[in-house]
């Protein structure tokens, strides 16, 4: 079993819940700006998510000309399905490249200048930037008068009865 690969399922899976929860919001309410978010709506945290692995994986890390994802170029849920689609198969051709290779030191490009990093590194920086992020848009839901589903990692075929 390839672990990064088994943890980004359970990261899809997770993802999952939040987009059917995404639909079941009205779709203004989707494309909602809110001021006590910085301006930020649902599905601009979406977008920056899929940005995020784009940016640091798809173009740092494996060098691909991908250009960045601007909120605004996707209208609803099922396109943004569509993007995190594009994003999964980034990920996956990272996972792929760096297989057994965790915790050997690349040189990625910056804005102005590199840096050295891990593969490990970049991984991990995404995955919890999308769980940041996912806690975030949960917590928009709320404030636009939405119960959302529990959507942590919490599944049943993981949790054993202990008794």
């Amino acid at each position: 079993m390839d672990v990064f690969v088994s943890q980004y399922d359970c990261i899809q899976r997770t993802r999952e819940s939040l987009f059917n929860y995404c639909e079941a919001l009205l779709p203004a309410d989707y494309v909602k700006d809110l001021d006590s978010f910085g301006g930020d709506s649902i599905r601009s945290l979406h977008a920056h998510v899929a940005d995020c692995y784009w940016t640091w994986l798809g173009i740092r890390a494996l060098g691909k000309p991908i250009h960045h994802l601007q909120p605004k170029s996707v209208n609803d849920v099922q396109e943004m399905r569509e993007v995190f689609r594009k994003t999964d198969a980034i990920v996956h051709e990272f996972l792929n490249e760096f297989h057994g290779k965790w915790d050997h030191p690349i040189e990625v490009s910056l804005k102005v200048g590199s840096m050295e990093t891990t593969p490990l590194w970049l991984f991990t920086h995404t995955i919890t930037h999308e769980f940041h992020h996912k806690g975030q848009i949960v917590k928009i839901g709320r404030q636009l008068g939405y119960t959302p589903p529990d959507t942590d990692l919490i599944e049943p075929h993981f949790v054993r009865n202990r008794t």
